[in-house]
C-alpha cells in the first residue's frame, strides 16, 4: 500500500514535524538531560551538524536512502574487552555486512554476497579432544542388545507356523476322547465258531491284457487261418495223417513238436511216419530227435546218422523207407509203382504244406540221395 500523504497526527505525536508545531515539543521542552553527558565515540561527531528534521516518515526514509556512505567506512560497535580477537573480527565483519544491507543499493550481487557472509558468521569451531569424545560416547544411549533366547523362540515360532500349515486336514480334527468310565475290563471278546461260513466279499475285478496274451491271440488267429487253408487243400483225402498241420513254423514264431523237430518241417513229418509204422502214436514217442538223429537233425545229416547207427542205407527203395533226395530234404516212400517209379510223401517241399511226387529211384540216387531203411 503506497503512503501518498503523511499522517499529520502521528508526525505531531512523535515529533517528526516542525519542532515547535506539535504538542510533543511543548511537553518535552522543559526537560533537560541530567547527569554527565556521554561523548560520542567518533570525535568528528562533535562538530557534526544537528540531525535534520523532516515533515514525515517517508521524507525521513528518502533522506536516509539518498545519503551516501563511503564503502570503506567501518561501523562503530562497542565490543567487550573479554571477547577473543577472532570473535571481535567476526563481529566487526557482521556489522559491516549489516551496514551494506541497510543502505539502498542497485547491486543485487553485492547484497546477496553480504547476506551469505552474514549468515555464515557463527561461533568458531574447533576439533574436540579425545577426552571430550570419550565423554560424549559414554553419555550417548547404547542400542538395546537382543537376547539370543528371544531370537531362538522367534525362529521356533515361525517354524511351528509353517508346520501347522503343512499338516493334513485330518490332523486338525478334534481328538477322540475315551469315556472316563470305560476300563479295560469292560472290553468283550467274541468267539466265532469254526462252522460259521466265511463272508464272501464281492469286489469289482478287471483284467488288463498283457503283451504275452496279445501275442498268443495273434498266434491262435494264425493257426486258425492255416488250419482252414489245410482243410481246403484236400491233404486229408490224399492220405496225410500228420497230427499238427496247423501249427506255426519256425519262421512264424513256432516251437518244437513233441518229436523235438520244428513243426511242419520235412524231418518232423518223416519222424512221425516212422513212429506210426512202429505203432507209436502219442507221447512218449519211440523215435525222437535224441535217438533218431543225435548227430544232427537237418535233412542233409540223416544219411550220416544212419551210418553211425549201423542201419541199412541202399540205392534200392522199399515201402516205408526214408528217401533222402539230396541237399537238405527227406521224404517218406509211400509206394512202389509197377512202372518202376516210386511215390513219395513230404512236407515243406511247398512251404509248410503236404505234398506227393512220383520219381524214379535213379533220379534220386543221381542227385546224391539214397534210401534209408526203417530202424529196427
Amino acid at each position: 500500500m503506497v503512503d501518498v500523504e503523511p499522517s499529520k497526527d502521528m508526525d505531531d505525536l512523535f515529533g517528526f514535524g516542525v519542532p515547535d508545531s506539535g504538542p510533543a515539543s511543548s511537553v518535552f521542552s522543559g526537560l533537560e538531560p541530567q547527569g554527565p553527558t556521554l561523548a560520542p565515540s567518533n570525535p568528528s561527531a562533535r562538530d557534526a551538524a544537528p540531525a535534520a528534521q523532516h515533515g514525515s516518515r517517508r521524507a525521513a526514509r528518502e533522506a536516509e536512502g539518498n545519503r551516501s556512505t563511503p564503502d570503506d567506512a567501518e561501523p562503530q560497535e562497542i565490543v567487550p574487552s573479554n571477547v577473543p580477537k577472532r570473535r571481535q573480527k567476526a563481529m566487526a565483519r557482521s556489522a559491516r555486512d549489516r551496514q551494506k544491507l541497510s543502505r539502498p543499493s542497485s547491486d543485487r550481487k553485492a547484497v546477496a554476497q553480504a547476506t551469505r557472509e552474514l549468515g555464515s558468521v557463527g561461533p568458531a569451531a574447533r576439533k574436540l579432544k579425545r577426552a571430550e569424545l570419550a565423554v560424549m560416547n559414554a553419555s550417548a544411549p547404547k542400542p538395546p542388545r537382543k537376547n539370543p533366547l528371544s531370537v531362538l523362540l522367534t525362529m521356533a515360532a515361525v517354524g511351528g507356523m509353517f508346520a501347522v500349515v503343512g499338516l493334513p486336514a485330518y490332523a486338525l480334527a478334534p481328538p477322540v476322547v475315551k469315556p472316563s468310565n470305560t476300563t479295560e475290563a469292560d472290553v468283550q471278546s467274541i468267539l466265532v465258531s469254526a462252522d460259521a461260513a466265511p463272508l464272501a466279499v464281492s469286489r469289482d475285478a478287471y483284467h488288463a491284457t498283457t503283451q504275452a496274451e496279445l501275442d498268443q491271440m495273434s498266434k491262435d488267429a494264425l493257426r486258425a487261418e492255416q488250419d482252414a487253408a489245410y482243410n481246403a487243400s484236400g491233404a486229408r483225402g490224399l492220405g496225410d495223417d500228420y497230427p499238427w498241420p496247423y501249427e506255426l513254423m519256425e519262421g512264424q514264431g513256432g516251437s518244437l513238436s513233441p518229436l523235438n523237430y520244428y513243426y511242419r518241417e520235412c524231418v518232423d513229418f518223416v519222424a512221425w511216419r516212422l513212429n506210426r509204422d512202429a505203432g507209436s502214436y502219442s507221447a512218449p514217442f519211440k523215435w525222437v530227435w535224441s535217438n533218431l538223429t543225435p548227430f544232427g537233425g537237418n535233412g542233409g545229416q540223416w544219411e550220416y546218422n544212419w551210418e553211425q547207427h549201423g542201419w541199412p542205407v541202399s540205392d534200392t527203395p522199399i515201402k516205408g523207407a526214408v528217401a533222402y533226395t539230396g541237399g537238405n530234404h527227406v521224404a517218406y516212400v509211400k509206394s512202389l509203382n509197377a512202372d518202376g517209379t516210386i511215390t513219395i510223401e513230404e512236407y515243406n517241399y511247398i512251404h509248410g504244406m503236404y505234398g506227393q511226387r512220383t520219381l524214379t529211384p535213379a533220379s534220386i540216387v543221381a542227385a546224391g540221395g539214397a534210401f534209408l531203411y526203417p530202424p529196427p
